[in-house]
């Protein structure tokens, strides 16, 4: 049996189709085919707070390519969820419709809570130190989720509009920060200690050039220097020198810089990366679902 998650964000648009493992009552997944489109509707949204005819277009062919490949891969349940940048679109809903229809794909646009329950879904806690404390960040391209776990269960969650692409194109809001610098504060403070946990492309790729070994943590020194190392190179040569995706070049830094502040705020030591983003939580969400049904 297969699932299939497509996360349609304001940097890329991703697909993952899973094989659904069943073993010993345990249902878990197994990851088959992860196609990733960098379509960059956040440039649009941000900024226009429309998405051009160029990029709907583009976002429609994209969804027919996935509803074709979900169809060869007789994919059995599938969830859709568009996350900030068509959020903040006001043709947001019309695309919807207009991919429900000529791509015959169930498109939902998710709150930023929702995102982040759905981030969490991939049950990470479960793996967590019960004694520890942990301020979960997921930096995408529109909005930056964070949660905090304490003895093994969330005790608060909120979405802010901070990401990638936003910062690229000036549209972070210095109320954002501070509303975010507030969350931190008031729900950290009472903490001896907390430990980070990081997900999304950016920090993956920042994991991947530390070359630290899997599993271990990526200390707040080691990403200052990678981000110091990144930063001297112009964009041209990170993408031609260092080979980093054109679209990854320039998001990286602000990335970077996303991660560094949170965890100066939270005086976070080290970050874990367990490489699971709002995709997994997707698959994890439709396990649940139809568990439920059985």
């Amino acid at each position: 049996m297969r699932y299939a998650a497509i996360d349609i964000g304001s940097n890329a648009v991703r697909l993952l189709i899973a094989e659904i493992v069943e073993n010993d009552n345990t249902i878990s997944f197994k990851k088959n085919t992860l196609i990733r489109v960098p379509l960059r509707l956040g440039d649009d949204a941000f900024l226009d707070q429309h998405i051009s005819e160029k990029k709907a277009a583009d976002l429609l062919k994209t969804m027919q390519a996935f509803k074709n490949l979900m169809d060869v891969y007789k994919v059995s349940d599938y969830m859709a969820c568009a996350t900030s940048a068509m959020r903040e679109a006001k043709n947001g809903a019309e695309i919807v419709d207009r991919i429900r229809k000529e791509a015959e794909v169930n498109l939902e646009i998710v709150h930023g809570k929702k995102e982040a329950n759905i981030i969490y879904a991939s049950h990470i806690e479960e793996t967590l130190e019960k004694n520890k404390n942990y301020l979960y960040i997921d930096v995408g391209g529109g909005s930056t989720e964070l949660s905090v776990f304490s003895e093994g269960r969330m005790v608060a969650s909120s979405s802010f509009n901070i990401g990638t692409i936003r910062i690229l194109d000036n549209q972070d809001k210095e109320e954002s920060w501070n509303d975010m610098h507030d969350f931190v504060r008031d729900n950290t403070r009472g903490f001896k200690s907390v430990m980070g946990i990081g997900t999304g492309g950016n920090i993956n790729k920042l994991f991947r050039l530390s070359e630290e070994k899997e599993g271990t943590p990526l200390t707040f020194g080691k990403l200052k220097t990678l981000y110091n190392y990144l930063n001297s190179f112009s964009l041209k040569d990170r993408i031609n020198v260092l080979g980093l995706n054109h679209d990854r070049a320039d998001v990286i830094i602000p990335a970077c810089e996303i991660y560094l502040t949170l965890m100066k705020w939270a005086t976070i030591k080290s970050i874990y990366v367990p490489k699971v983003g709002l995709v997994d939580g997707i698959i994890q969400t439709l396990i649940d679902k139809n568990l439920t049904k059985d």
